[in-house]
């Protein structure tokens, strides 16, 4: 081979100090995905986000300690246990973050999976390890799903900790009329982050695939986060109710049949499969683009 040759394989094999090792290099999927996980946690943007749900559940406590109850019948679920039980802070906390601030967040992260790895140019960097492009596209998926778990404890965990603090706290009466204790009542909360975790897979997965498509990470962001709000949009309306089962965003406020008793699983269940599908059809389109890509960056 010429010298020019050699000079080029080179350049390819050698990433730049800035960019992340090959996978081979750190011992399997399993070293690839702490890295990424680190990685992720790393950024002050992921920082920024978990910040900014965090202040949706300490914003609606210190209203209502402030300026006390809303009207009855106003506001969001849950608004008025609140004054009488500081747990519910988190789950209308949720209520208030699922439609929007949620899939916002997630939409930044399942965005820039790909198409930032690709605008930093460390894109074919991470394809040099000979388990390529379909294991970086589920070390990438997986972290993503990571934040949807941390985001969604984020909503519940400060929500009760700030309600614990400004209002009382006792045993939890449920949608139902029945009361449980604090420990399950709590229980019952972070199954609505469990619930809310899962919800947030599908458009993860959309996320990822749009990520697949461009090179600049503000358009594949973008674009998740407006798919959320148009599948909202679209659930409200009754001359499409023939497509409402197959919306991403159809069962995500169902958690609510979690605070009864006994807790409805239903709803979780029919979450739980409608995500996975989302998961897998969007999970190969990702895989079917990341195969044909010619990666430039």
């Amino acid at each position: 081979m010429s010298s020019d040759g050699e000079g080029a394989t080179a350049g390819l094999e050698t990433p730049p100090p800035s960019a992340p090792r090959p996978a081979g290099a750190r011992g399997g999927t399993l070293s690839l995905f702490a890295s990424e996980l680190l990685t992720l946690f790393r950024r002050r943007r992921t920082w920024a986000l978990l910040g900014a749900l965090a202040l949706i559940p300490i914003l609606i406590a210190v209203a209502i300690r402030i300026a006390g109850d809303a009207p009855s019948g106003r506001g969001p679920a849950f608004l008025g246990q609140i004054t009488e039980n500081g747990l519910f802070v988190g789950v209308t906390a949720m209520v208030v973050a699922m439609p929007l601030f949620l899939p916002l967040t997630i939409g930044v992260v399942a965005g820039d999976t790909i198409a930032g790895e690709a605008s930093h140019g460390t894109l074919r960097y991470l394809l040099i390890a000979p388990a390529g492009r379909v294991r970086l596209l589920v070390v990438k998926y997986g972290a993503t799903a990571v934040f949807c778990a941390a985001a969604t404890l984020t909503v519940v965990v400060v929500g009760s900790l700030i309600g614990w603090a400004l209002f009382p706290v006792g045993p939890v009466t449920l949608l139902s009329g029945a009361t449980v204790s604090v420990g399950e009542g709590l229980l019952r909360f972070l199954s609505i982050a469990a619930y809310v975790t899962v919800s947030l897979l599908g458009m993860s997965a959309i996320g990822l695939f749009l990520s697949t498509l461009t090179t600049v990470p503000v358009g594949a962001m973008a674009a998740t986060a407006i798919l959320a709000v148009v599948s909202q949009i679209m659930g409200a309306l009754p001359q499409l109710e023939w497509l409402h089962p197959w919306l991403f965003t159809q069962y995500w406020l169902g958690f609510a049949d979690l605070l009864r008793e006994p807790p409805v699983w239903d709803s979780f269940v029919d979450n739980a499969v409608l995500q996975a599908g989302y998961v897998v059809a969007f999970g190969a389109l990702a895989v079917s683009r990341m195969l044909t890509k010619d990666v430039l960056s």
